[in-house]
C-alpha cells in the first residue's frame, strides 16, 4: 500500500515548525526519526496535509549539563543514547536500555524524542524516563514548559502534550552518590518488542535501599512505575525475604490485560522473575 499525498516542510526552527503545524489547522504531522511515522503513512493510518521535518533543528540536538541535569536534544539518535559518554555517566539507565530498542538499523535513525512522544506503552525508553524521573521540556505557542515523566505518559500512545506541541528535550536529575541503574527485558527474540521490561534506578548507603524507582514496560496501556514494589524495599537490604516482598507486591501494582498470545497471570509472572533477577544484580552491582 502507498501513503496519501502530502506536502513537505523542512522546518528551520521551533517556531517555523510551531508556526506550520497551526498554518495546516491541526491537519500535519511532524517527523523526527520517521520510524511509527512513515509506516502509519503507508497503511493509511494518518492522512497529513503535510509532515513538518524537525531533523534539521539545532535546537532540538545536543546533549550537555546544566547545574548537574542532563539535556538531551529531542533528535538525539537511539545509537548515540547507547555510545555518548555523557549519556552513560549521568543516565546510564537510557545507556542500558539503548542496545535493547528494535534492530541496529532503527536504533541509526530513531530518536529518543519520538519514541518519547509516540508513548508505546512497550517501548523502553518511556519507562526509563519514569525511573530516572525525567522531566519533558515541551515547546508550544504560549512557550516552552516543563512536565514530569509521572505526568507525562498518559495512556497508550497519549502524552500529556496539547496538539502541535514539540518535545524539545528530556532532562534527567543529577546523579547522586550511591546511584545504581540496571535494566534487562524479557523477549522472545533479541529486538522483538518484550513481553515485560523494567527499569530500576536506586540509591544504596551503606547497603540499605535510601531510594529506588523502578518502572515496567510491555505491562499496561502505558510504562507503570511499581510504587508498591518500591515502598517494601526503601529502607531494607536486598535479602531474598525483602526481594520475595517486592516480587509479591507487583501485585497492586501491574494489572495487564489479558490477550490471546499472553495471559495477564503469566505477564505477572514474568515480572516477578525478572524485578527479582534484577534486584539481586542491584545487589551484587551495589
Amino acid at each position: 500500500m502507498k501513503s496519501p499525498a502530502f506536502d513537505y516542510i523542512r522546518a528551520r526552527s521551533v517556531a517555523h515548525a510551531l508556526e506550520a503545524y497551526r498554518s495546516l489547522d491541526g491537519e500535519g504531522v511532524y517527523l523526527a526519526g520517521g520510524h511509527s511515522v512513515v509506516p502509519s503513512l503507508t497503511l493509511r493510518l494518518q492522512a497529513p496535509a503535510a509532515l513538518i521535518d524537525l531533523s534539521g533543528i539545532d535546537a532540538l540536538t545536543g546533549i550537555s549539563l546544566d547545574d548537574g541535569w542532563l539535556r538531551i536534544g529531542a533528535m538525539t539518535r537511539h545509537a548515540e543514547v547507547a555510545a555518548d559518554p555523557m549519556i552513560r555517566d549521568h543516565a546510564h539507565l537510557f545507556h542500558l536500555a539503548a542496545p535493547h530498542v528494535a534492530h541496529p538499523a532503527i536504533r541509526n535513525r530513531g530518536t529518543i524524542g519520538g519514541s518519547l512522544s509516540l508513548a508505546d506503552p512497550a517501548s523502553e525508553f518511556p519507562a526509563v524516563a519514569l525511573a530516572l524521573r525525567a522531566e519533558m521540556e515541551v515547546a508550544g505557542h504560549d512557550g516552552v514548559r516543563r512536565v514530569k515523566a509521572d505526568d507525562f505518559f498518559l495512556d497508550i500512545y497519549e502524552t500529556a502534550m496539547e496538539p502541535g506541541e514539540i518535545l524539545q528535550a528530556i532532562l534527567v536529575p543529577p546523579v547522586r552518590a550511591g546511584d545504581v541503574a540496571v535494566f534487562d527485558e524479557l523477549a522472545r527474540r533479541r529486538g522483538d518488542y518484550a513481553m515485560v521490561g523494567a527499569a530500576v534506578q536506586a540509591m544504596v548507603d551503606a547497603g540499605r535501599v535510601a531510594d529506588i524507582s523502578i518502572a515496567f514496560f510491555s505491562v499496561g496501556n502505558k510504562p507503570t512505575r511499581a510504587s508498591a514494589a518500591e515502598s517494601a524495599l526503601r529502607g531494607a537490604r536486598l535479602d531474598d525475604a525483602v526481594i520475595a516482598a517486592a516480587q509479591s507486591a507487583l501485585d497492586a501494582d501491574l494489572d495487564p490485560s489479558d490477550e490471546p498470545q499472553m495471559p495477564a497471570s503469566v505477564r505477572r509472572h514474568l515480572a516477578r522473575v525478572l524485578l527479582g533477577r534484577l534486584l539481586g544484580h542491584l545487589g551484587t552491582t551495589a
